[in-house]
């Protein structure tokens, strides 16, 4: 249930979500942290200046000042429990993941919701220039 509720709130086109699960299993197989955006959003806590309980935009530069064991950016594993309510599709998404080697993933920035995949950092890092930078 913990899994499958940072699926939810990752995924916002919804066929992507097995997609996403299979990335968190990768990193969990491969003894990586999760470094699951989400997780830092929820250990943030509400937002009193911007009346919103999930930062937006939150920034990579912010997430080592949020110690919390629901920081994925600093604590390996899963957190302690779940970070939101999950649907009966991320649930779905986290027992029957898409089976591939992807283990990044970025948003593209064109109001999809839609992420592009990677399986090394180095193809990562190029995404990231490409749709973040504006390169």
């Amino acid at each position: 249930m913990t899994l499958a509720s940072i699926v939810e709130r990752e995924a916002v086109a919804p066929e992507e979500r097995p997609s996403i699960a299979g990335v968190y299993l990768n990193r969990l197989a491969a003894g990586m942290k999760l470094d699951a955006d989400p997780t830092v959003q929820y250990a943030m806590g509400y937002q009193p200046a911007a009346e919103q309980w999930w930062k937006t935009p939150v920034f990579l530069e912010e997430y080592s000042s949020v110690d919390s064991p629901y920081n994925t950016y600093l604590y390996a594993g899963l957190p302690p429990g779940p970070i939101a309510a999950p649907g009966l599709s991320s649930i779905r998404a986290v027992l029957s993941p898409e089976q591939h080697d992807y283990l990044y993933f970025v948003a593209i920035p064109d109001g999809s919701g839609r992420h592009v995949f990677a399986t090394t950092f180095v193809e990562h890092e190029e995404n990231v220039r490409r749709y973040l930078s504006g390169e």
